[in-house]
């Protein structure tokens, strides 16, 4: 407001407004101010793994996803309900990007979001397990609204860091919403888990009433580029 305020007073004067509309155009910009750096502030906490500025709605170019389930997926809905997502595929099939699209829109929709890959997390969880911190970590993981879990199956777990992560699915189980990106179909989990029984029960939870969408085999970077170099040949 304070900002604005000569740029609103001298097009009142302009226009000839009440005191009512002057004040009512400057609060209203002042409102729209504050949405737009909340939304700026939601994004940047979310710790995505890109600049937000280099963002590119590749969700919006895949194939492999459905135009409805973008649609559904870019609402806040299914991660109030507690709902899971996973993203399986070959590696190159554009899972981190749809990954970090469909959460920057659900932190822009008003979500608390963070960003993480399994191996980090792990990691995280482990040292502070050895400061004696890692219940306040496993709650700080809680607490989020939609925690976008990438890489997942990328780098093999010991016993012990398998079973940290298991807490924070627990944590979350149908209370918040989970999205992990995995270049692994289920069934070949078992050897990132290393128990197979802890693998099942990882599973179980992340599939329970979860999107599960599949991006496929063929690489889109690869696709993309084979696309634009013919479109190049026929002009």
């Amino acid at each position: 407001m304070r900002a604005r305020w000569d740029e609103f007073a001298a097009q009142a004067l302009r226009e000839r407004a009440s005191y009512a509309d002057f004040l009512a155009d400057l609060l209203e910009s002042e409102c729209e101010d504050r949405d737009a750096r909340r939304k700026v502030h939601r994004v940047k906490g979310a710790n995505f793994s890109r600049a937000e500025a280099d963002r590119v709605l590749r969700l919006l170019e895949n194939t492999n996803v459905p135009q409805e389930v973008i649609n559904t997926l870019t609402q806040p809905a299914w991660v109030r309900a507690g709902n899971a997502l996973c993203l399986i595929g070959d590696s190159g099939t554009d899972k981190s990007h749809l990954l970090i699209d469909l959460g920057t829109a659900i932190a822009e929709a008003g979500g608390r979001v963070r960003y993480t890959t399994a191996a980090n997390l792990v990691n995280e969880l482990a040292e502070a397990a050895s400061d004696k911190q890692l219940g306040r970590t496993i709650k700080k993981y809680g607490r989020v609204d939609l925690l976008c879990l990438d890489e997942l199956g990328y780098v093999k777990l010991d016993r012990h860091g398998a079973e940290l992560l298991f807490q924070i699915f627990t944590e979350r189980e149908e209370r918040h919403a989970i999205a992990v990106a995995s270049n692994r179909p289920f069934t070949e989990w078992d050897p990132t888990f290393t128990d197979k029984r802890l693998c099942q029960a990882i599973v179980d939870r992340l599939t329970f009433e979860a999107h599960i969408i599949e991006t496929g085999t063929q690489p889109f970077r690869l696709a993309s580029t084979t696309a634009k170099r013919k479109a190049a040949t026929a002009a």
